[in-house]
């Protein structure tokens, strides 16, 4: 059932009132397209940086993020879920579906269903749960045609999420990052301009004040058809067709692959990839 006890207004006028964020989801939530070297599993991505500010605010902020590139949402329902609650965090971060939505034949009111039960599941708790709209495709001729899908996805979210008092992240509405520049040369993840304008976003949604100041890409190079063609086939050849053979092969990019930081601790302090999950 929806907690009627929790807002998801937050007046944030002094410290946010956080401890504890765990972070669920695919590739957008690992960080994929945002490398760092020196961040846990290579990535930083949007939650790294929301974390970031969050623990510079307080000074017992804790933070784990299950995220594994290449999840479904069955899939992170199945392995993230549980895992997050026995960590007994505060604020959860919860971006599910949209791998399942791109897929051929994708059905954002399949989705929808799990959706809503695992925003149950998180909220029964009394955390605060941050949900994710989609990015509306309009601007990239790849994803186009599935605007629709990620349309209906979005309305079915916003329902689930007036109904258990989710905090909306909405991406659809965020027109700066609806630009090929602010994206990956796979033009599916979001390169470090764009986990770095989530972030802001995000944190605007939580309604914690931040110093991050939007970063301005870099113009557009010209370029003729022939070019941009040809760098349609580069794209295609490297991203489109190992995309489409790992469908195929019922195989996934996290294959292998296991939560960047599975326990919270302090951001900045390197996590023990064998520590068990811990509400302490």
């Amino acid at each position: 059932m929806p907690n009627d006890d929790r807002s998801p207004l937050v007046a944030n006028e002094g410290p946010h009132p956080w401890r504890r964020l765990v972070a669920l989801g695919d590739s957008f939530t690992e960080g994929i397209g945002d490398p760092e070297p020196n961040s846990p599993g290579g990535h930083r991505g949007w939650a790294d940086r929301v974390a970031e500010v969050l623990s510079q605010q307080v000074d017992d902020f804790a933070y784990a993020n299950l995220a594994v590139r290449g999840r479904l949402i069955g899939q992170i329902i199945d392995e993230q879920i549980e895992p997050a609650l026995a960590l007994q965090p505060d604020l959860v971060t919860f971006c599910a579906g949209g791998n399942d939505v791109i897929r051929p034949g994708g059905d954002p009111d399949a989705v929808a269903i799990q959706f809503e039960g695992a925003v149950a599941r998180l909220s029964a708790e009394g955390a605060t749960v941050v949900v994710f709209t989609g990015v509306d495709t309009a601007f990239t001729p790849v994803f186009r045609a599935l605007r629709g899908r990620v349309a209906i996805y979005n309305e079915n979210l916003r329902a689930i999420a007036d109904k258990y008092d989710c905090i909306v992240a909405d991406q659809w509405a965020l027109k700066t990052i609806q630009d090929p520049r602010f994206f990956d040369d796979d033009r599916l993840h979001m390169n470090p301009l764009g986990h770095h304008e989530v972030a802001r976003m995000v944190l605007r949604a939580l309604n914690v004040p931040n110093d991050l100041q939007p970063m301005q890409p870099d113009p557009l190079p010209e370029t003729t058809w022939r070019e941009a063609r040809r760098g349609d086939l580069v794209w295609a050849r490297t991203h489109l067709v190992p995309w489409v053979l790992r469908r195929v092969r019922h195989q996934s990019s996290g294959d292998n692959v296991s939560a960047k930081r599975p326990a919270a601790t302090r951001f900045g302090a390197e996590p023990d990839a064998d520590a068990a999950p811990s509400g302490d």
